[in-house]
């Protein structure tokens, strides 16, 4: 069969959709073995009443220096067709973050998951090392090696750091400092969350409120901070998110000390007001509102905080 006879070929330069796909499942896998907390709910939702799994985005941490910021994860993406979507700066975590809109695929009807359902936007943030101390830039820089950056899916999909595991003494000062930048030094490309698209569950979770209530029920530590269910300026965009678990990491010197680790969120996106009279059953992504409320995000933000919710 010639590539012109393969769906979707023209629009994936780097290779078919099927390995896209592919390195997206192994990234969501890695994800779950490594987040306990965060596998429990994902088995959760997949379970209840059948529910029809989607993914709205997925979120990533990187160091903008030497070839490992932004780029070292987008470049693989916009080859097989994602795009620029926004930008969004976080001064005060000293970081920017750019997102990423899936290519236009085929999704059958019953699509779901990351076998045959929509794609993901990705988020990918960067730490602003420059505007660290010299003395967090010294440290950050100690670990990565030039040209490490080239390597970041495939850390994404195995878990593992491309720089060696870092001190607790230098993790334990960087996060004196910054927390982001100590979460990302220890955990490296490894996702930072997935959120579930609330819009296109059905029954049961179809209500980001229900999912609030369903978790709390549950005893699931949610973030609070701005309020546990996040609402954007124009009211379409609603979010809320765990608090990372905490789980033990020995560091490079011995020592183990419990940690924050990744985190899960929920994101339902309201149909815009231009489209408010379209029927429910031809409703696409593109009459949803769209993008990120940078408000919103930098509470999420803190769902890896360093201090352990009450």
């Amino acid at each position: 069969m010639g590539s012109l006879d393969l769906p979707h070929a023209s629009s994936f330069k780097g290779g078919s959709e099927t390995f896209l796909r592919n390195v997206l499942e192994s990234i969501l896998k890695t994800y779950l073995k490594k987040n306990p907390t965060a596998n429990t709910i994902w088995e959760m939702v997949q379970s209840l009443d059948n529910e029809k799994i989607c993914y709205d985005h997925f979120t990533f941490r990187t160091f903008k220096v030497d070839g490992y910021g932004i780029n070292s994860l987008s470049s693989f993406f916009m080859d097989y067709g994602y795009k620029v979507g926004g930008d969004l700066d976080f001064p005060k975590k000293k970081s920017r973050v750019l997102w990423f809109s899936p290519p236009d695929v085929d999704v059958p009807n019953d699509g779901q998951g990351l076998g045959n359902g929509p794609l993901p936007r990705i988020v990918i943030a960067e730490v602003l090392v420059e505007e660290l101390s010299l003395e967090s830039q010294e440290i950050i820089k100690k670990y990565l090696k030039p040209e490490g950056g080239k390597q970041a899916v495939l850390s994404s999909t195995l878990g593992s750091l491309i720089w060696e595991k870092p001190t607790w003494t230098d993790f334990k000062q960087l996060a004196e400092e910054n927390e982001f930048a100590a979460w990302t030094l220890m955990h490296g490309y490894t996702m930072n969350h997935l959120a579930f698209a609330v819009h296109r569950f059905k029954h049961s979770f179809s209500d980001i409120k229900c999912i609030k209530q369903y978790l709390e029920e549950k005893g699931f530590k949610l973030n609070t901070d701005g309020g546990i269910l996040k609402v954007s300026e124009d009211g379409l965009l609603l979010q809320i998110s765990t608090f990372s678990e905490r789980l033990p990491v020995e560091f490079a010197d011995g020592v183990t000390e419990t940690i924050p680790a990744s985190y899960i969120e929920f994101t339902q996106r309201l149909v815009l007001p231009q489209f408010k009279d379209v029927p429910c059953h031809e409703i696409k992504e593109f009459h949803r509102r769209d993008a990120f409320e940078v408000n919103s995000a930098d509470n999420i933000m803190e769902s890896t905080r360093f201090t352990a919710p009450v």
